[in-house]
């Protein structure tokens, strides 16, 4: 009775540790000496409490020697990616050379105490540049679905598209605030989606076409997988917006002139919706997707399937920085999946690591080159 009672003891003692084990605290200590007195400094990240890269969400706490401060708790082996501003991507922390910093990293393995000295903030290494192109906006689409959030859509009309009477490929792009103008860009920076499509039609690697970016709501995580909600975002993608820039501009509407692209969640989306609306995407881009980590998993969906081979193109990639190292298992899974489906790599789907790239939108900019023109490409 005693061993057991000993044996009782020490499992919980045992359960008690590990759970304890779970939580560790990061302080995180900064010295402006670049801002002014009155100046409030801001953290923002990929984690709830970091505001999720909102850059005016979490206000850091100022003591009485001038440092700001914040203590996060966060479970053991978390990985954090996080930035400092005044409150906006405009007024950033700056390097020495007037740039900013790439997002600091961190694996929250013990309890950890960080500090930063920043003596520069701003927009200097922001992209001020304007719009390449003709970008029109239909302000507040509504889905009729009280799930979906009305939200604004920009379209990106190709050069000289109201002389001619031509029609042109439709990409449907999600996260659309972010993909051409860096004034209304979440991070202050674009992806240069209008000036890569330009740049490449002008050198006859891919035709002229239609770009239309659907801007995100906050409920961006709900939309982008296959929940409830992802198929209410989908429906409206498909039976809305689609139609109404088929209606008012002159599409190829087939489902061979119409893609779909996004990151992180919206590499997932995209996946999905060409995956199971094939009758209206033929070809998806994926940038650093989301397709198993976490409580998401379309990867199973994929080995699952026993239908007919699918008649679709997919570009995915991904970086190695960051998260970009915690999505690749669920992308070296996926890509799996799709061989075992009989995709070809090369032929059906195209796949591209830089193991130096981050999860942010200058490092997608640079790849929007190879999804473009696998998958629009006259050469395909």
């Amino acid at each position: 009775m005693i061993q057991k009672l000993k044996l009782v003891i020490l499992t919980f003692i045992v359960a008690l540790n590990i759970s304890f084990a779970q939580e560790v605290k990061i302080k995180i200590s900064v010295v402006t000496t670049g801002s002014n007195e009155s100046d409030t400094l801001f953290i923002t990240g990929n984690l709830s409490e970091l505001g999720f890269w909102n850059p005016g969400a979490v206000k850091m706490v100022k003591n009485e020697e001038g440092v700001y401060e914040i203590n996060l708790y966060v479970k053991q082996g978390t990985q954090i990616e996080y930035k400092f501003t005044l409150g906006s991507w405009q007024s950033e922390a700056l390097n020495k050379e007037g740039f900013p910093f790439p997002n600091f990293t961190l694996t929250a393995l013990n309890d950890t105490a960080l500090y930063y000295n920043f003596e520069k903030f701003g927009g200097q290494g922001v992209f001020s540049g304007g719009i390449t192109g003709t970008l029109e906006y239909i302000k507040g689409v509504e889905s009729g679905n009280p799930v979906i959030p009305a939200r604004d859509v920009s379209v990106l009309l190709p050069e000289g598209y109201y002389d001619s009477n031509e029609r042109y490929p439709v990409f449907y792009m999600h996260d659309g605030q972010n993909i051409f103008d860096p004034a209304t860009s979440s991070f202050g920076i674009d992806w240069q989606v209008d000036e890569s499509v330009d740049s490449l039609n002008k050198e006859g690697d891919i035709p002229k076409m239609i770009v239309v970016g659907i801007n995100n709501s906050p409920y961006r995580r709900a939309e982008y997988h296959n929940s409830d909600t992802g198929y209410a975002y989908m429906n409206f993608l498909v039976n809305v917006v689609k139609p109404l820039i088929d209606s008012v501009y002159r599409t190829k509407p087939e489902r061979e002139f119409t893609g779909t692209g996004g990151s992180s969640m919206g590499g997932l989306i995209s996946f999905i919706l060409a995956w199971e609306f094939d009758h209206i995407f033929s070809k998806a881009a994926c940038l650093s997707p989301a397709f198993k980590i976490s409580r998401f998993d379309y990867v199973s969906t994929v080995l699952n399937y026993t239908g007919n081979k699918k008649k679709i193109k997919l570009y995915i990639d991904n970086g190695g920085v960051g998260l970009e190292a915690q999505l690749q298992p669920g992308i070296d899974e996926m890509i799996e999946a799709l061989k075992m489906q009989g995709f070809e790599e090369g032929k059906d789907f195209y796949y591209f690591v830089e193991p130096d790239a981050e999860h942010n939108e200058p490092a997608w900019a640079k790849r929007n080159h190879l999804y473009l023109k696998f998958l629009f490409g006259e050469y395909n």
